[in-house]
């Protein structure tokens, strides 16, 4: 946990910055570890049950890791009258996970939002990747087991299928 000590030499003397040391955290490990809340905690003199506590209050912490791709189905209004439950149980048997869950390989996260401000796209997912982000509209059950694949492949083994 060394790799937060540059964190914590800027922030940990600093009166209500524990926001900014999980935030500093978790883009340096890409969420918040037990090993990181127990390292801050004795480095800061805060408990861990306090870090816990804000860690699980704002939804921006993450305490599990993330998938390389994270996919954001909307689930708004114009959204679940075109089918969006549907994308989302296509999704969920495809990659065997389910909202807030990241598949086995750590390739895809699941995650149902309440808006992506898409509407005349409906039904609608964002992919979030290190490509950056992608929009993908008019969803049908066929097209986005194809999406998935597509991203698989190029994240992997070409030609390669998201096992079910």
């Amino acid at each position: 946990m060394k790799i937060l000590d540059p964190i914590l030499a800027e922030y940990a003397a600093v009166p209500g910055s524990l926001i900014a040391i999980l935030q500093k955290t978790q883009e340096v490990l890409g969420y918040l570890p037990k090993e990181a809340i127990e390292y801050i905690a004795a480095e800061t003199g805060i408990k861990p049950a306090k870090i816990y506590g804000v860690a699980t209050f704002y939804t921006q912490f993450r305490l599990h890791p993330i998938g390389r791709y994270i996919l954001l189905i909307c689930m708004g209004t114009a959204c679940h009258v075109n089918g969006a439950e549907k994308i989302v149980e296509a999704v969920s048997e495809r990659l065997g996970i389910k909202d807030g869950e990241t598949t086995e390989d750590d390739l895809f996260t699941l995650n149902i939002v309440a808006c992506l401000g898409c509407c005349s796209l409906a039904p609608v997912m964002m992919v979030r990747g290190p490509e950056g982000e992608e929009v993908f509209g008019n969803l049908t059950r066929d097209s986005v087991i194809k999406i998935l694949d597509r991203i698989a492949s190029r994240s992997g083994d070409e030609g390669a299928e998201v096992s079910v």
